[in-house]
């Protein structure tokens, strides 16, 4: 028993003394793995720099060298937001070499020390930094024309009619469908292909072969509801295979306040079609009156291409002048070419018909569609053809104004979203949230002090061209939630979501719950019916 009681801790101290090299290992691993800060110097983009490679301007850049990155290095640096204390913030970066990494200075950054901060808690050693003001520029950049249009050509660059129900459209036969198309100047039909999840019999590969065989281009349209979005993206992924030139979602009331949903449908979509295929929206005109439609996740980068907003003018109980003029202030601003879908019915005058043709073109529209084939009078398809009138070119776009209301929430809704995001692609801290408060005014003051603009918290059309050239950073919605993936050119690693009251039913930012303040367009014409 002795025996054998001496030859297993004999054992015993072998194992031991064989673990020592590993535990070794990781305990040098480990030591390695803390990195090790050992200069800052200024980068002269977009600044140039002062004689001291330690002082940086906000919204800079700064070059950070330490040993012991890799995946996952942030340099953490001193922030005071405007109306909270001052704390710390861990900004991600482009790593040049393993020890050397490029970083943006935040833009509520302050003088202080810097440290490079690996996973796990690991923080290098510090150094001090200090932080001046961004420099205005020379001389101010001429603000960017609204963006409308982008070079090719697809079946929305052209003169198009939508078909509700074939059977219903110039007798239901393709070679009645064509003439009518040829003699009133229509290249595209735009044919009801989906309803949710339900694909309509309508659409079939040998109606569109018929059809491409007459000259028409022929676009899938699908009313979509949020209950099943990867559902309802894969019933309109059918008409990609059965040969559409491109796809368009009608996402009207059913989809307030889905942004989790949008998201999915979206990006099922893209998936399903490739990245290049066509992808138009048309929705409500009016943005401002529907706060909670996710127009920026339908219109985010990598989703709908080609925005068709719903201009139908007599319905609506505007004139042609006053509905494009509001829709493009308020649509303009996703920087999604926009189409806008016009009005052939409800008595719509053909002298309105002609003259929504004149001025959305002259607004850059590369085309143009009309609601619907079966609906439209003799008198409005010779207008949707026919000989243009001469009219006054109408006034250059506005811009939507936004702006707190002093303490208090100002303005509200998928806007305010859209701003948020843009604001956080430029590097400054806030909450997506879709309330224009205090803190978004704050961010916007720093944004206009970067780029030199003057500092009035207002996002209106002196600030917004600016805006919009920062890559916006995109949320990834959630019904649960939503989080921010941090990118090498903002503060989106801090950023902080605050999202819809569970209860509410509404998936998205605090703005989802909202009502919308008017349906300018009464259920009707695209209230789609059943085959």
């Amino acid at each position: 028993m002795l025996l054998l009681g001496g030859l297993a801790a004999f054992a015993l101290a072998l194992a031991a003394l064989a673990a020592l090299p590993a535990a070794r290992a990781d305990a040098k691993a480990k030591a390695v793995a803390k990195p090790k800060l050992v200069f800052v110097r200024c980068s002269s983009t977009p600044f140039a720099c002062t004689p001291s490679r330690s002082t940086v301007y906000r919204t800079g850049r700064l070059l950070v060298g330490a040993s012991g990155m890799g995946s996952g290095a942030r340099v953490v640096f001193p922030v005071r937001p405007a109306g909270r204390k001052a704390g710390t913030r861990a900004i991600p970066g482009t790593l040049r070499t393993k020890t050397r990494i490029l970083v943006r200075v935040p833009g509520d950054a302050v003088s202080g020390t810097i440290r490079v901060s690996m996973p796990h808690g690991k923080l290098s050693n510090g150094t001090k930094i200090t932080v001046l003001k961004a420099p205005l520029p020379k001389t101010k950049e001429k603000p960017a024309a609204v963006p409308v249009t982008r070079p090719g050509s697809t079946a929305f660059d052209a003169n198009g009619m939508w078909i509700w129900y074939v059977s219903k459209s110039s007798g239901g036969t393709v070679a009645g469908i064509a003439a009518q198309a040829k003699a009133h100047g229509v290249s595209t039909v735009y044919v009801k292909s989906a309803d949710g999840l339900d694909a309509w019999s309508q659409f079939t590969p040998a109606l569109v072969t018929a059809l491409h065989a007459q000259g028409l281009k022929v676009c899938a349209w699908q009313f979509v509801y949020g209950s099943n979005p990867a559902g309802e993206a894969a019933a309109a992924a059918v008409a990609q295979t059965d040969g559409a030139d491109c796809i368009v979602i009608d996402a009207e009331g059913a989809y307030e306040g889905k942004y989790a949903q949008a998201q999915t449908y979206i990006q099922a979509l893209r998936t399903a079609v490739g990245a290049s295929f066509p992808i138009g929206l048309t929705s409500f005109p009016y943005v401002d009156y529907h706060p909670s439609e996710p127009y920026s996740v339908f219109m985010e980068p990598g989703g709908a291409t080609f925005n068709l907003p719903q201009v139908y003018w007599k319905t609506i109980g505007d004139s042609v002048d006053t509905s494009l003029a509001h829709t493009y202030e308020y649509n303009a601003v996703y920087q999604t070419p926009i189409y806008p879908l016009g009005q052939t019915y409800d008595g719509a005058s053909a002298a309105d018909v002609a003259r929504f043709r004149v001025l959305a073109k002259d607004y850059g529209a590369r085309g143009v569609s009309w609601w619907d084939w079966q609906e439209a009078t003799a008198a409005e398809w010779d207008a949707v053809g026919g000989p243009l009138p001469v009219v006054a070119a109408p006034p250059a776009p506005a811009y939507p104004t936004l702006k707190a209301n002093g303490s208090k929430t100002g303005s509200r809704g998928d806007l305010v979203v859209w701003a948020q995001e843009h604001l956080l692609g430029a590097g400054l801290s806030l909450t997506i949230d879709g309330d224009y408060g205090p803190g978004t005014a704050s961010a916007v003051k720093a944004f206009q002090q970067a780029n030199g603009l003057t500092q009035t918290g207002v996002l209106d059309t002196s600030t917004w061209p600016t805006l919009l050239k920062e890559t916006p950073v995109t949320p990834t919605w959630t019904s649960k939630g939503a989080t921010v993936t941090p990118t090498t050119t903002g503060a989106a690693a801090s950023a902080h979501v605050a999202r819809a009251p569970a209860a509410s039913g509404a998936t998205g930012p605090r703005s989802a719950t909202l009502p919308a303040k008017r349906n300018e367009i009464p259920p009707g014409p695209l209230t789609p019916p059943r085959d």
